[in-house]
């Protein structure tokens, strides 16, 4: 039996803040951001129909991770979105305290979620159970209930199904922990979405000789891309290391062999997807075109989510750009998404002219273990963006944004030993 619904809330909380978050200096033009609320983890990225879908955790009614929603986004070109009806409330037993991650397929013609139905106890013990919902013909969504409870050996961890078909059997992997809380990524199959078994661990803790490797993994995403098959995934207390793993929380990449008869995943060394200061939960779709797409959040969990200003505004969290990841030369590339070059202006040009840009200096000392960087003096009026300065520490192992009158100044992490990776992360606002 359905619990109650707080649709009525959840539409009063939507009218109230969209204004004042549309009027938010903060507010992202281009990137998908809630207008009121708390958005995390991209959900059910997919192409149906040649419309594309991206659905995404949503708390509507406070900017926490309380009451998790699915929210819904489509688009026909990937550049203007439209906001769909709520996909998933977590208004059932199975799912009471929060819908959580999951993906989309098409199943007996209907575009169909897989997702985590969270429950948690009194004693603060929990379990968790993958659910199914399907579309109906308004594009609202119908719940079919639980099609795999707790496997046996984790702990109430399990969740975030990502599912996929190939040749002719569904196959899901699931981020996990098991009883001795270690993290892993558990493959399950079936004929239909319905009767799932499970198949064993493809990755995490003592799997393919990964030792240490943190106490859960969450979100993984498992897809052959070129000549290979690529696992990514965000395992959760992995030791930093001097020039990675420095975020609370990483998101990482695997290649290697994968055998779905045999349910094994052959793979190499981890690798870290990106390298900025929020960046979490990445989720990959391949378009009818064939490329292979990604979208993250911008965001990571247990982060400084407290002193992000626009809280004040009521909403809190984007997503990334979408990225087309490339296979070459035994290396992931992600570059931006190509449809992002409709978004161009007019383009400008000069031909012998000498433009009034103000002095650059640069000055570097090349010793290994010093201090370095640039001063950047930005040829605008603007006095908000008057000067850049950009340094850089080999012995760095914290990272910092700090933002003064007319200027930005942020320190990362390396040694000038490490090969060409000048790696920014910024926000941009209106103005």
């Amino acid at each position: 039996m359905s619990l109650p619904s707080r649709l009525p809330a959840i539409l009063q909380a939507v009218m109230q803040g969209q204004p004042q978050a549309l009027a938010d200096s903060h507010y992202p033009q281009w990137h998908l951001a809630p207008v009121n609320g708390l958005l995390n983890d991209p959900n059910g990225f997919c192409q149906v129909a040649g419309r594309y879908h991206l659905f995404y955790q949503w708390n509507p009614l406070a900017c926490d991770h309380t009451y998790k929603c699915w929210g819904h986004w489509s688009s026909a070109d990937l550049l203007h979105w439209r906001h769909e009806p709520i996909a998933l409330m977590p208004d059932e037993e199975y799912d009471r305290n929060g819908c959580y991650s999951g993906s989309a397929v098409e199943f007996e013609g209907a575009l169909t979620l897989c997702y985590t139905g969270n429950v948690k106890f009194p004693d603060g013990g929990r379990t968790a159970w993958q659910c199914l919902a399907t579309e109906n013909a308004d594009g609202t969504f119908r719940k079919l209930g639980p099609v795999l409870p707790l496997p046996e050996g984790y702990t109430g961890h399990v969740r975030d199904p990502k599912v996929w078909r190939q040749d002719g059997r569904w196959y899901m992997v699931l981020g996990a922990q098991d009883v001795q809380q270690r993290g892993k990524v558990l493959l399950f199959t079936a004929s239909d979405l319905r009767e799932w078994r499970l198949v064993g661990e493809i990755a995490g803790h003592d799997v393919n000789g990964l030792a240490n490797a943190g106490y859960m993994w969450e979100c993984p995403d498992l897809f052959p891309l070129a000549n290979t098959h690529l696992l990514i995934c965000c395992p959760q207390g992995l030791a930093r290391e001097a020039q990675r793993f420095l975020n609370t929380y990483p998101a990482v990449w695997m290649a290697g062999r994968f055998d779905a008869e045999r349910g094994i995943f052959d793979h190499g060394p981890l690798h870290e997807l990106d390298s900025g200061f929020e960046f979490y939960a990445p989720q990959t779709m391949q378009a009818d075109d064939g490329r292979r797409l990604l979208v993250g959040w911008m965001g990571v969990p247990d982060g400084d989510e407290m002193h992000q200003p626009t809280r004040a505004q009521g909403w809190i969290h984007q997503m990334t750009c979408v990225r087309e990841l490339e296979w070459q030369a035994g290396t992931l590339y992600q570059r931006p998404l190509r449809e992002l070059v409709a978004l161009r202006g007019e383009a400008q040009g000069w031909c012998g002219q000498t433009l009034p840009l103000a002095p650059m200096e640069l000055a570097f000392d090349l010793s290994p273990t010093a201090r370095w960087g640039w001063t950047l003096p930005a040829p605008c009026s603007s006095p908000s963006i008057a000067t850049v300065c950009v340094c850089r520490a080999a012995a760095c192992r914290r990272r910092r944004c700090i933002t003064a009158t007319g200027a930005a100044r942020r320190d990362a992490c390396g040694s000038l030993s490490t090969a060409p990776a000048w790696r920014f992360s910024s926000t941009m606002a209106k103005g």
